[in-house]
Protein backbone atom coordinates (compact mmCIF):
# COMPACT_ATOMS: atom_id res chain seq x y z
CA UNK A 1 0.00 0.00 0.00
CA UNK A 2 2.85 2.10 0.59
CA UNK A 3 4.25 2.02 -2.64
CA UNK A 4 0.78 2.49 -4.27
CA UNK A 5 0.75 5.64 -2.22
CA UNK A 6 3.99 6.52 -3.42
CA UNK A 7 3.13 6.00 -7.02
CA UNK A 8 0.23 8.16 -6.66
CA UNK A 9 1.90 10.91 -4.88
CA UNK A 10 4.80 10.35 -7.98
CA UNK A 11 1.60 10.72 -10.65
CA UNK A 12 0.22 13.29 -8.67
CA UNK A 13 3.11 15.82 -8.71
CA UNK A 14 3.90 14.72 -12.06
CA UNK A 15 0.91 15.74 -13.31
CA UNK A 16 0.67 18.73 -10.95
CA UNK A 17 4.07 20.22 -11.73
CA UNK A 18 3.12 21.58 -15.18
CA UNK A 19 0.07 23.87 -13.38
CA UNK A 20 1.72 25.04 -10.57
CA UNK A 21 5.32 26.15 -12.86
CA UNK A 22 2.24 27.59 -15.01
CA UNK A 23 0.51 29.27 -11.73
CA UNK A 24 4.18 30.37 -10.33
CA UNK A 25 4.87 32.07 -14.12
CA UNK A 26 1.89 33.57 -14.02
CA UNK A 27 2.07 35.06 -11.08
CA UNK A 28 5.92 36.48 -12.07
CA UNK A 29 4.75 37.92 -15.38
CA UNK A 30 1.48 39.80 -13.49
CA UNK A 31 4.18 41.00 -11.05
CA UNK A 32 6.75 41.75 -14.03
CA UNK A 33 3.80 43.82 -15.64
CA UNK A 34 2.87 45.68 -12.51
CA UNK A 35 7.08 46.70 -12.29
CA UNK A 36 7.10 47.80 -15.94
CA UNK A 37 4.16 49.69 -15.81
CA UNK A 38 4.79 51.58 -12.34
CA UNK A 39 8.75 51.99 -14.01
CA UNK A 40 6.94 54.02 -17.22
CA UNK A 41 4.57 55.63 -15.22
CA UNK A 42 7.57 57.15 -13.04
CA UNK A 43 9.66 57.60 -16.53
CA UNK A 44 6.77 59.43 -17.60
CA UNK A 45 6.44 62.10 -14.70
CA UNK A 46 10.07 62.21 -14.80
CA UNK A 47 9.76 63.38 -18.27
CA UNK A 48 6.96 65.75 -17.54
CA UNK A 49 8.99 67.08 -14.58
CA UNK A 50 12.05 67.82 -16.61
CA UNK A 51 9.44 69.16 -19.74
CA UNK A 52 7.97 71.87 -16.63
CA UNK A 53 11.70 72.69 -15.79
CA UNK A 54 12.60 73.22 -19.61
CA UNK A 55 9.71 75.58 -19.98
CA UNK A 56 10.39 76.97 -16.64
CA UNK A 57 13.62 78.12 -17.68
CA UNK A 58 12.45 79.36 -20.46
CA UNK A 59 10.39 81.86 -18.96
CA UNK A 60 12.76 82.86 -16.40
CA UNK A 61 15.38 83.47 -19.21
CA UNK A 62 12.98 85.40 -20.87
CA UNK A 63 11.48 87.18 -17.91
CA UNK A 64 15.10 88.20 -16.81
CA UNK A 65 16.12 89.59 -19.95
CA UNK A 66 13.19 92.26 -20.32
CA UNK A 67 13.69 92.58 -16.55
CA UNK A 68 17.32 93.58 -17.21
CA UNK A 69 16.84 95.57 -20.00
CA UNK A 70 16.92 98.94 -18.67
CA UNK A 71 20.03 98.23 -16.84
CA UNK A 72 21.98 97.03 -19.56
CA UNK A 73 21.03 100.75 -21.51
CA UNK A 74 22.20 102.61 -17.98
CA UNK A 75 25.33 100.17 -18.20
CA UNK A 76 26.37 100.73 -21.73
CA UNK A 77 29.19 103.73 -22.48
CA UNK A 78 27.71 106.28 -24.17
CA UNK A 79 30.32 105.86 -26.94
CA UNK A 80 28.55 102.40 -27.47
CA UNK A 81 25.11 104.07 -27.03
CA UNK A 82 25.89 106.98 -29.49
CA UNK A 83 26.83 104.48 -32.38
CA UNK A 84 23.97 102.36 -32.17
CA UNK A 85 21.59 103.80 -34.85
CA UNK A 86 18.13 102.62 -32.59
CA UNK A 87 18.88 105.14 -30.18
CA UNK A 88 20.69 108.12 -32.38
CA UNK A 89 20.24 111.36 -30.88
CA UNK A 90 18.46 109.53 -27.38
CA UNK A 91 19.38 109.79 -24.05
CA UNK A 92 19.91 106.16 -22.14
CA UNK A 93 18.99 107.46 -18.89
CA UNK A 94 15.74 108.25 -20.08
CA UNK A 95 14.81 105.29 -22.23
CA UNK A 96 15.90 103.25 -19.45
CA UNK A 97 14.03 104.95 -16.99
CA UNK A 98 11.18 105.33 -19.19
CA UNK A 99 11.11 101.98 -19.39
CA UNK A 100 11.20 101.19 -15.63
CA UNK A 101 8.39 103.19 -15.13
CA UNK A 102 6.15 101.97 -18.17
CA UNK A 103 3.09 99.45 -17.59
CA UNK A 104 5.18 96.86 -19.39
CA UNK A 105 7.83 96.38 -16.72
CA UNK A 106 5.20 95.89 -14.20
CA UNK A 107 3.88 92.94 -16.05
CA UNK A 108 7.71 91.54 -15.89
CA UNK A 109 7.93 92.24 -12.05
CA UNK A 110 4.87 90.64 -12.07
CA UNK A 111 5.70 87.61 -13.75
CA UNK A 112 9.76 87.29 -12.16
CA UNK A 113 7.58 86.97 -8.92
CA UNK A 114 6.27 84.00 -10.04
CA UNK A 115 9.02 82.33 -12.10
CA UNK A 116 11.52 83.34 -10.13
CA UNK A 117 13.36 81.83 -7.11
CA UNK A 118 12.91 83.45 -3.59
CA UNK A 119 16.06 84.94 -3.90
CA UNK A 120 16.09 86.60 -6.98
CA UNK A 121 12.96 87.61 -5.73
CA UNK A 122 14.16 89.24 -2.99
CA UNK A 123 17.61 90.74 -4.45
CA UNK A 124 15.33 92.24 -7.04
CA UNK A 125 12.74 94.22 -4.36
CA UNK A 126 15.55 95.26 -2.58
CA UNK A 127 16.84 96.96 -5.81
CA UNK A 128 13.43 98.72 -6.43
CA UNK A 129 12.91 99.76 -2.87
CA UNK A 130 16.03 101.38 -3.54
CA UNK A 131 14.95 103.14 -6.23
CA UNK A 132 11.55 104.23 -4.52
CA UNK A 133 13.22 105.69 -2.02
CA UNK A 134 16.27 107.52 -3.30
CA UNK A 135 14.85 110.77 -3.48
CA UNK A 136 14.20 110.65 0.37
CA UNK A 137 18.16 109.24 0.48
CA UNK A 138 20.47 112.62 1.77
CA UNK A 139 24.01 110.54 1.11
CA UNK A 140 26.21 111.61 -1.71
CA UNK A 141 25.89 110.95 -5.39
CA UNK A 142 29.20 108.42 -5.60
CA UNK A 143 27.97 106.52 -2.30
CA UNK A 144 24.34 105.68 -3.46
CA UNK A 145 25.44 104.92 -6.82
CA UNK A 146 27.69 102.18 -5.23
CA UNK A 147 24.67 101.15 -3.09
CA UNK A 148 22.42 100.24 -6.32
CA UNK A 149 25.68 98.82 -8.09
CA UNK A 150 26.22 96.52 -5.08
CA UNK A 151 22.34 95.41 -4.96
CA UNK A 152 22.20 94.65 -9.23
CA UNK A 153 25.28 92.81 -8.56
CA UNK A 154 23.45 90.65 -5.98
CA UNK A 155 20.52 90.59 -8.15
CA UNK A 156 22.64 89.19 -10.91
CA UNK A 157 24.85 86.93 -8.64
CA UNK A 158 21.28 85.60 -7.34
CA UNK A 159 20.06 84.92 -11.20
CA UNK A 160 23.03 83.29 -12.25
CA UNK A 161 22.61 80.67 -9.29
CA UNK A 162 18.58 79.96 -10.28
CA UNK A 163 19.94 79.28 -13.48
CA UNK A 164 21.94 76.56 -13.06
CA UNK A 165 25.08 77.58 -10.93
CA UNK A 166 23.53 77.29 -7.30
CA UNK A 167 27.31 76.59 -6.44
CA UNK A 168 28.75 79.27 -7.58
CA UNK A 169 32.42 80.44 -6.29
CA UNK A 170 32.01 84.10 -7.83
CA UNK A 171 31.00 86.73 -5.63
CA UNK A 172 28.02 90.03 -6.19
CA UNK A 173 31.29 92.16 -7.19
CA UNK A 174 32.59 89.50 -9.67
CA UNK A 175 29.70 89.54 -11.80
CA UNK A 176 29.77 93.35 -12.73
CA UNK A 177 33.70 93.31 -13.23
CA UNK A 178 33.88 92.57 -16.71
CA UNK A 179 31.36 95.80 -17.83
CA UNK A 180 32.57 98.47 -15.02
CA UNK A 181 36.01 100.23 -15.02
CA UNK A 182 35.41 101.39 -11.78
CA UNK A 183 33.89 98.18 -10.12
CA UNK A 184 37.19 98.24 -7.60
CA UNK A 185 36.64 101.60 -6.11
CA UNK A 186 33.14 101.51 -6.39
CA UNK A 187 33.25 98.00 -4.10
CA UNK A 188 35.69 99.71 -1.31
CA UNK A 189 33.18 102.48 -1.36
CA UNK A 190 30.32 100.72 -0.98
CA UNK A 191 31.79 98.20 1.79
CA UNK A 192 33.09 101.21 3.90
CA UNK A 193 29.98 102.50 3.61
CA UNK A 194 29.13 99.14 4.98
CA UNK A 195 31.08 99.44 7.88
CA UNK A 196 30.31 102.56 8.71
CA UNK A 197 26.60 101.95 8.91
CA UNK A 198 27.37 98.65 11.09
CA UNK A 199 29.31 100.32 13.65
Amino acid sequence: MDKEMFEIIKAASTIATPFLLAVIGGFGWVIKKKVENSQTRIDSQRSRILELEDKLREDRIETYNALLEPFFLLFTSDEAFALDRKFKGKDKNEIAISKMLSVEYRSIGFKLSLVANDEVVRCYNKLMQFFYHTEEDERPLMIKTSNWIALMAELLLEIRKSMGNEHSKLDSWEMIEWFMSDAEKLKTMHLTQEDISDA
